[in-house]
């Protein structure tokens, strides 16, 4: 329908919805408190039906937008996404599902990520990441393996808190990593043995300055690729489909200025 289609590609339809979503979240975070939903739980209830209410209007507008067709809606994945939220949310918010139903209405924040595709760019990138960071992850799970495993035959004796099982060696190995008080382990150890420095110190090189910076670098990778991709979507002849709508909308809009000239005339 052109009229669908005209409402789905305008600016404002985005915005608004992005700023529904917004005010969502918004009303979501404030239901937490005991006391305002004491005093407005009633008044919470019915907006979050109203937000639902309008993503469901607003799912049904991009279908029609793609009539007769309407299965092209489910090839889009944040379509997929959107409306897979939307059915969650219908859930009854009583009984046994309760819990579900309002981790369901939490979702709906979500949907600011499909909303805006900027945030939809990043998150496609991290997707296409996951790849190419399993390699990372496998050396990085060497790295740990070894380490911990050194780690508790020099140390599981005079520092037992920290190195008496693998299990706990790896922990400490993770806590180090992170840069969370690590030079406390490290002082522990170097009470009894002062070269202890050099095990701790080259993990942290290797570990943190290294292995994050290749997940930083696989990101960054995955990321230029999936501009490069976008651009060249962008760039793609239209489809004979696509036309049509366009045609449509254009049509729709001239009969519109059409009738505001006969009313000016």
């Amino acid at each position: 329908m052109s009229w669908a289609s005209q409402i789905v590609y305008s600016r404002w339809f985005g915005h608004t919805i992005t700023a529904v979503i917004i005010l969502n979240a918004i009303v979501i975070g404030l239901d937490t408190s005991a006391a305002l939903t004491e005093h407005y739980g009633a008044v919470f209830h019915w907006l979050n039906q109203a937000f639902l209410g309008i993503f469901i209007i607003e799912a049904l507008i991009k279908m029609l937008a793609l009539a007769p067709n309407v299965l092209r809606y489910f090839r889009d994945g944040w379509n997929v996404f959107d409306f897979t939220v939307i059915a969650v949310s219908l859930l009854p918010a009583t009984g046994e599902l309760a819990t579900i139903a309002r981790l369901a209405r939490l979702l709906r924040v979500l949907r600011l990520v499909s909303a805006l595709p900027e945030l939809r760019l990043i998150v496609a990138t991290l997707i296409r990441s996951i790849p190419s960071m399993g390699h990372v992850v496998l050396l990085m799970s060497i790295l740990f393996y070894v380490y911990a495993v050194a780690g508790f035959h020099l140390f599981h004796q005079v520092d037992p808190t920290h190195w008496r099982t693998l299990g706990i060696s790896l922990l400490s190995l993770f806590r180090i990593v992170t840069l969370e008080d690590w030079t406390d382990i490290m002082y522990a150890a170097m009470a009894h043995h002062w070269w202890a420095w050099i095990y701790f110190v080259s993990f942290v090189i290797v570990g943190t300055f290294v292995v994050v910076n290749l997940f930083i670098a696989v990101v960054l990778n995955n990321l230029e690729e999936a501009k490069l991709e976008r651009l060249d979507a962008l760039t793609e002849e239209p489809s004979r489909e696509e036309i049509l709508r366009e045609l449509r909308t254009t049509q729709a809009v001239l009969k519109n200025l059409q009738k505001k000239l006969e009313r000016i005339s």
